[in-house]
């Protein structure tokens, strides 16, 4: 019999509400549903934080090596159970399993690699202008925070909040998307075998309007990060801007990528093709826009939509180049903007069509639009899907400018030969993550991730020593010696 008790509140495994289920689908099968289960209620969420902050006040005196164990602990158990935690994430997600195994892979190296905060991360002595008295500075946690995260990376971008408010001495109250919640229960069950103490992680599987809503206005909350539509981080800074709390969103992308007369044209296309089609272009750091120099436009194009046609399509666990859309809201979505494109009156070159023998999950081929303007709804809004659109430009100004126009400001790419070029690039792109001969998409633990205009609240970066920064408040103190 399968387990529907997908609520984890202060050490427990219970049922959520059960007048409002929610069924999750394989994409790739959609008629096969892998599990039905009751979401949490208001009062659910509302518990969790209540236990949270009850937990925090031992949970935060904890010593640093006792976290450090932890967070090994857990990543060894992570990568154990390495091939069932990528099997369901590509049954729920979507993804090619050789994906998926490398976003578990890369969980554990999460944990491992904020395990080492716990010795490491240090405040700082100032000197003071009185000799008497010592002036320094020390790190604390900000207390209960809640993490939020979207279906796209549902291993990977829970981990990376999780090691960090974990080792920093924050207790979470953990929101997943309801679309991918067997591999959030999973997680958390790994978590709790490696020993964390009840109350201090705590699973809340329920819709944005209500577990949602409840935490991000729940005064039990220090804090929160948040992953997913830039409408609803906003409504969610907007909430906490109200109350004062440190908040991280990580939203919506429409990432560029340059491509000058220099560049090395394969180079250029194959990171084309991986931004724009690798994760069936599910990622918030997609090439979605491929913004190229007249000069070279037809060579890369032709190149482009050759590698494009090459993608081989299918079901997850057939380890495809692409698997199918998470669902069908996004199917749908997808093939809307390819009718959208093309009432505006950019070229289909490829793709756009439902590929032969897949009809019974969410697939569309790879698609490549010529001809789009900055002005189209192409070039302006975020599909998340696998839809490229190709901008030609006849300098460098014109590049820098397409690129900038849009109201987002996540990741961004150029193809160059010329370190002048490169270096104007990286000045003036108006971008949080800025690659030189590189794709738009992946990141590394060390360093920040973030993103600038809509695509970030601007407040504080991920990952990195700027995740321990945001998990924790700086306390300035003076001493003086009676």
């Amino acid at each position: 019999m399968t387990d529907t008790r997908y609520q984890y509140i202060n050490g427990d495994w219970i049922e959520g509400d059960s007048s409002n289920e929610m069924t999750v689908e394989n994409p790739a099968v959609p008629d096969d549903p892998l599990v039905t289960f009751p979401q949490a209620s208001r009062e659910q969420a509302r518990d969790a934080v209540t236990v949270a902050n009850e937990a925090n006040k031992q949970w935060r005196q904890t010593t640093p090596d006792e976290r450090e164990a932890l967070l090994y602990d857990i990543a060894d158990r992570i990568e154990d159970n390495a091939d069932g935690l990528a099997q369901t994430l590509t049954k729920e997600e979507g993804k090619a399993i050789s994906s998926s195994r490398g976003e578990v892979m890369r969980a554990a190296e999460i944990f491992r690699f904020f395990a080492s905060y716990a010795r490491t991360a240090t405040g700082e002595t100032i000197p003071s202008n009185d000799p008497d008295t010592f002036t320094y500075t020390v790190r604390e946690p900000l207390g209960t925070v809640a993490l939020v995260t979207p279906w796209n990376f549902p291993i990977g971008t829970p981990s990376w909040k999780l090691a960090s408010a974990l080792i920093t001495g924050n207790t979470v109250v953990f929101k997943p998307s309801s679309q991918t919640p067997m591999i959030a229960k999973q997680l958390i069950e790994l978590i709790e075998e490696a020993g964390v103490p009840d109350g201090v992680v705590n699973l809340v599987v329920g819709s944005g309007s209500t577990v949602g809503d409840e935490l991000t206005t729940n005064e039990g909350i220090d804090g929160i990060s948040f992953t997913g539509s830039t409408g609803t981080g906003q409504r969610i800074a907007k909430s906490t801007a109200e109350r004062g709390i440190p908040i991280q969103t990580e939203m919506g992308g429409k990432n560029p990528q340059v491509v000058l007369p220099d560049a090395n044209i394969e180079d250029a296309a194959d990171a084309a093709i991986a931004g724009a089609f690798g994760l069936t272009g599910q990622a918030c750091t997609a090439t979605s826009r491929l913004i190229v120099h007249e000069d070279v436009s037809d060579e890369i194009t032709d190149a482009v939509v050759e590698k494009a046609e090459s993608l081989s399509i299918g079901p997850g666990m057939d380890d495809p180049d692409m698997g199918p859309a998470i669902s069908e809201d996004q199917d749908e979505t997808n093939f809307n903007y390819v009718d959208i494109a093309s009432e505006e009156g950019a070229t289909l070159l490829t793709g756009g069509s439902r590929p032969d023998g897949l009809d019974a999950g969410y697939y569309i081929e790879p698609t490549v639009f010529t001809d789009v303007t900055s002005d189209m709804r192409i070039a302006q809004e975020e599909v998340f899907g696998p839809v490229l659109s190709i901008i030609e430009v006849s300098d460098f100004d014109e590049a820098i400018e397409v690129a900038n126009d849009v109201k987002y400001g996540l990741s961004s790419s150029i193809f160059t030969a010329d370190m002048a070029s490169a270096r104007r690039f990286t000045n003036e792109i108006e971008a949080g993550v800025v690659k030189v001969n590189g794709t738009t998409t992946g990141s590394q633990i060390q360093i920040p991730f973030g993103g600038m205009k809509a695509s970030s609240s601007e407040t504080q970066k991920e990952m990195g020593q700027k995740a321990y920064e945001f998990y924790t408040h700086k306390k300035a103190v003076y001493h003086t010696d009676p």
